[in-house]
């Protein structure tokens, strides 16, 4: 897979970029901020675990199922019209539970929620490369990471400040009026980025490109870092529970997982357009880097949870701009919205797969083995990647000079 040249592929002044940063923060808060604010909700629309984790299944799985729906989409209509019809029905889907303020809407709004955001957060990832030369790629998203990595760290905070001031509705009403705001400026800010044309696809196509090795091995990468970073944030908090430390101290754990994450991003993007860093030497190190937090997380106490916080939002923070910037590089530009698409199915599968596989290891064994076991699984491809460059490098030195 070869990148297109495209007109739209030039240097986009920063109008055009901060309403897109603006998609990255809504999708980041919206999804975190509700998801943190539910099971401190205790009226009717949240009556039982079972309820709560149906609630969270819904939005999560919306993306899973849409996601690449909207990215192909994009690609044929447009990326901005998907990016601002994505943003309104986000709008219209929070408002309806703010209108209603009934269990059945919360349901119903949880799955608009979900399947708007399938269609505005490809469609935005699309966009920053479109807007952006292949050059400033790293740049462009480690950008856009950075104020997605402000939402979800915001997220919990604001949203239960909200919610303890006035429940859910007003949650959902911040919302609404965030995706109206964030819809309204993209209108008038972004520019029209017309559809490439393309040549026809067959299903069997588009197989081979998506098993292509220059799309499976930033999404796997990328998938791996989201199930580190649900990890993080959803067993930190456990572990330092166990470890006798209070809320305050494993929440600052959690903030500083996405700290950091938000921290590295940009200077990951400038390192990989620079050329002081590549694509495969910052995804071999964000693994090991992700994979060693991991394994800190299974140290006792309040300093071996704030070391894997540390490691591992410094991990996902690298990994991240470069899975995509390589993504954008390597795929014909009328295909980007599919791509993107694509891509972001592998980061809910990891974000879902990532905790149900350490709490089945957890289950069986304990909390330090569930980290160990997705420690160990993000370290194999990183280790086997060393080591066949060292033996590669060892072959090169061995050879004997050719002679004339």
């Amino acid at each position: 897979m070869t990148a297109t040249p495209a007109p739209a592929r030039q240097a986009a002044p920063a109008a055009r970029m901060w309403p897109l940063y603006a998609v990255g923060f809504t999708t980041a808060f919206g999804a975190h901020g509700i998801a943190a604010s539910l099971g401190g909700h205790s009226d009717d629309a949240v009556t039982s675990l079972l309820v709560l984790g149906g609630l969270l299944a819904l939005y999560d799985g919306a993306e899973v199922v849409l996601k690449p729906l909207f990215g192909t989409l994009a690609d044929r209509v447009g990326a901005r019209p998907v990016l601002l019809g994505g943003l309104v029905a986000f709008a219209l889907a929070s408002a309806t539970y703010v209108a209603a303020d009934s269990p059945g809407w919360l349901w119903a709004a949880r799955l608009g929620q979900g399947a708007a955001a399938s269609a505005f957060s490809p469609s935005a990832s699309a966009l920053v490369a479109r807007l952006n030369p292949v050059a400033k790629h790293g740049r462009a998203f480690g950008s856009y990471g950075f104020y997605k990595s402000i939402g979800y760290t915001l997220g919990p905070l604001l949203g239960g400040v909200l919610v303890w001031v006035g429940g859910l509705r007003l949650l959902f009403a911040v919302l609404a009026v965030l995706g109206a705001a964030v819809a309204l400026w993209a209108a008038v800010a972004v520019p029209h980025v017309p559809p490439l044309p393309k040549q026809r696809q067959t299903v069997l196509d588009l197989g081979r490109r998506l098993a292509d090795p220059a799309f499976l091995r930033p999404t796997a990468a990328l998938a791996a870092a989201t199930a580190a970073l649900s990890v993080g944030v959803g067993f930190l908090p456990v572990s330092g529970a166990a470890a006798g430390l209070g809320a305050v101290a494993t929440g600052a754990a959690v903030s500083v997982l996405a700290a950091c994450a938000a921290v590295v991003q940009p200077k990951a993007g400038r390192a990989l357009d620079e050329g002081r860093l590549t694509v495969r030497t910052g995804l071999t190190a964000g693994l090991l880097i992700t994979a060693a937090g991991l394994a800190c997380a299974m140290l006792p106490g309040l300093a071996g949870v704030l070391a894997a916080a540390a490691l591992i939002g410094t991990g996902t923070g690298l990994i991240t701009p470069l899975g995509f910037a390589a993504l954008a590089a390597s795929t014909p530009a009328e295909r980007l919205g599919q791509t993107m698409g694509s891509a972001e199915l592998g980061r809910e599968l990891g974000d879902a797969g990532g905790p149900l596989l350490v709490a089945a290891a957890a289950s069986l064994a304990g909390l330090t083995y569930g980290y160990a076991t997705l420690a160990l699984l993000l370290a194999i491809a990183p280790a086997l990647t060393l080591v066949t460059r060292r033996r590669a490098i060892r072959g090169v030195a061995r050879e004997p000079s050719g002679g004339g």
